[in-house]
């Protein structure tokens, strides 16, 4: 069988999830890219990959194709179209953009019937829109890791938030809408076009506002329970955009309103959540994705006992890096698996972004419950500590 994998830089999920996935089920895997050379150790095809004609040309200037997939933010509606055009299985081109497209997000959902969220799409020039409730927040309409995700109190802050967003990027689309208060969770879903299954969820612990880096995220069991209400309003908003076929990764607020999609990301959760995920639910989950792609049915998740958290240790300060842990994998007392993945080096300098790009590593953890799970990432923390002057 031959895979092809589109993607840009290299990250954690391909290089460490879904290459060695793609390995274990007999593929003989290709990568298109516009970056070759950063991804060693993989036979690399450099093309156009944000064309789905470029993509298309190269492929079929190579090998018949049994499989092509991405899971990048960027790539999936390009990708979506390649497959298509050589009749694979493939997610629905228009649901990708629209997933990916904020605004378009927010259209359809209220189209729909399912939820309605006052929000205003910006594009370059236009001017602060008058009818939005305060507290809002403004968004790029195609971002992705809360860059230039702001929280704004009056208009008088929301201009001075686009004129900053504009001056970082002049040629980018904006989004404003209602500040959604509450408690943010996750939904991690897996389809194959015919069935949708719930993977599961995380709780989402954020940092201090006006900004939304997210610091952590602990596993939710109420998300696999059926008839629950939040998990039934954003199945109901995935079949609404067409989302059904392949990982899913969305994020909603348990508002006082009842539950409200924040975006949704049709792909597997990233910051090493899907090593967590697949931890959690014991299965090869990274096999489990490629499988759905290569027509095979999405398999029914087992029930998940314990407590699993992933926590991101977020710089507080510019500086440069003295100190840093290092990639550590360790099993604790009371029966924890606790894994450290560093994201950045000794001798680094750090800028703060107050985004996901802050991130200096990512302590994984699961055991038999909250407790243990709690204990041990603290334990970690207080003897390995990461060193910013």
């Amino acid at each position: 069988m031959r895979l092809y994998f589109t993607a840009l830089n290299p990250t954690d999920s391909v290089t460490g999830g879904f290459l060695p996935a793609a390995r274990a089920l007999g593929c003989e895997v290709t990568l298109l890219t516009d970056r070759p050379d950063r991804h060693p150790g993989v036979e690399t095809l450099r093309a156009d990959v944000r064309d789905a004609r470029a993509v298309i040309d190269t492929i079929a200037g190579h090998h018949p194709p049994d499989a092509i997939f991405t899971n990048s933010d960027h790539l999936q509606a390009e990708t979506a179209l390649a497959a298509g055009y050589f009749g694979l299985p493939a997610k629905d081109w228009r649901a990708c953009l629209t997933a990916k497209n904020k605004a378009l997000t927010r259209h359809l959902l209220a189209a729909a019937g399912v939820e309605s969220v006052r929000s205003a799409r910006i594009a370059p020039g236009d001017p602060i829109p008058d009818a939005l409730p305060y507290p809002a927040v403004v968004k790029p309409r195609e971002g992705v890791a809360s860059e230039d995700v702001v929280l704004a109190g009056d208009r008088d802050e929301l201009a001075r938030a686009v004129a900053g967003i504009r001056a970082r990027r002049p040629g980018a689309t904006l989004v404003a809408e209602e500040y959604l208060e509450g408690p943010l969770r996750t939904l991690e879903t897996l389809g194959d076009g015919r069935s949708l299954h719930v993977l599961g969820g995380f709780r989402t612990t954020l940092g201090p506002l006006p900004h939304f880096v997210e610091e952590r995220l602990d596993w939710d069991p109420s998300a696999r329970t059926p008839g629950e209400e939040s998990r039934e309003h954003v199945l109901r908003a995935l079949a609404a955009i067409g989302a059904g076929f392949g990982a899913c990764h969305t994020e909603y607020v348990l508002t006082a309103r009842g539950p409200r999609v924040i975006e949704v990301n049709y792909r597997a959760i990233g910051d090493t959540c899907d090593f967590l995920l697949a931890e959690l639910l014991g299965v090869p989950l990274f096999e489990w994705i490629l499988r759905v792609h290569l027509g095979e049915p999405a398999g029914e998740p087992p029930h998940v006992t314990g407590h699993g958290a992933a926590v991101s240790l977020v710089a507080d300060r510019s500086g440069v890096v003295k100190r840093a842990p290092g990639d550590v994998t360790e099993t604790t007392a009371g029966g924890v698996r606790l894994r450290h993945r560093p994201l950045r080096a000794v001798g680094d300098t750090v800028e703060l972004t107050r985004t996901n790009r802050d991130y200096l590593g990512v302590v994984r953890a699961t055991g038999p419950d909250v407790a243990a799970v709690d204990r041990a990432i603290g334990d970690f923390r207080a003897r390995s500590p990461w060193v910013i002057e």
